[in-house]
């Protein structure tokens, strides 16, 4: 399956082209109802946080092929101190919704399902919110080395949908219970659901860690789009300069 690594330009542009080239219109137009789920681990602003104008520009070519689908932007930040709406309203998120009419939801507070797969030996089960499991999910991380997981992509980033409530472990993270074997936790749960389709925003990049420090120079200046998350994971690692095969969870398809 195709993945497309296209020049950022501006975000209306590039994101167009990127979800051209994956072929992700017609996939599109035929959704019902599809989650955005950005990288909104705290309240730091853009590169070390998606930002808003990345999501509005997927909002327009959704809005341009299906101007029915219902759109909800949702995220359960990984900051114990920061309130995920608070965390929205911090980033323009807030702002977003209002402007393009669509909700925001708090990954953190949703209903949940209790889910058991025995093939996960990390996670034989699973607490989902819901409505991971009722959308078509669009996975919005940003480029990121990561101190634990050595980076963040698309599969990282759905450790959002983690509740606190069953995850938190006590620890300083509201996902700090994952943080022990980390790659396979990630990989567990993607077993348990993996965005249906990725875009990466690789227009800058951190080069040090997920949660500051500093920034890629020259930036990569880069999307990257693609119905497979794990073949979008590897091309983000190079563009890191990163070898996906000494990243645990992109060793193998999930």
């Amino acid at each position: 399956m195709t993945t497309a690594i296209v020049d950022f330009t501006t975000y209306g542009n590039s994101m167009a082209e990127a979800l051209a080239r994956v072929g992700a219109n017609p996939v599109l137009a035929g959704q019902d109802r599809i989650l955005i789920k950005p990288n909104l681990v705290t309240k730091s602003p853009f590169p070390v946080t998606t930002s808003p104008m990345c999501c509005e520009a997927i909002i327009d070519v959704v809005r341009a092929c299906n101007p029915d689908a219902e759109i909800i932007i949702a995220e359960g930040t990984g900051d114990p101190s920061c309130d995920t709406m608070a965390v929205f309203e911090t980033l323009g998120y807030t702002r977003l919704a209002a402007r393009k009419q669509i909700r925001l939801a708090d990954l953190n507070t949703e209903d949940l399902k209790k889910m058991k797969n025995p093939a996960c030996r990390r996670l034989p089960e699973f607490w989902m919110p819901e409505i991971a499991l009722s959308c078509f999910i669009i996975s919005v991380p940003v480029l990121k080395v990561h101190t634990l997981a050595k980076m963040t992509g698309t599969l990282k980033n759905m450790m959002g949908f983690a509740p606190p409530s069953h995850y938190s472990g006590g620890g300083a993270w509201n996902k700090a219970a994952l943080h022990s074997r980390l790659q396979e936790a990630i990989a567990d749960l993607n077993r348990y659901r993996q965005p249906d389709l990725s875009l990466v925003d690789a227009s800058v990049g951190m080069a040090d860690s997920h949660l500051g420090g500093r920034q890629c120079d020259p930036p990569v200046g880069k999307l990257i789009a693609g119905f497979d998350p794990v073949a979008v994971d590897r091309a983000a690692a190079g563009l890191l300069g990163l070898d996906w095969q000494g990243i645990g969870h992109l060793k193998k398809p999930i």
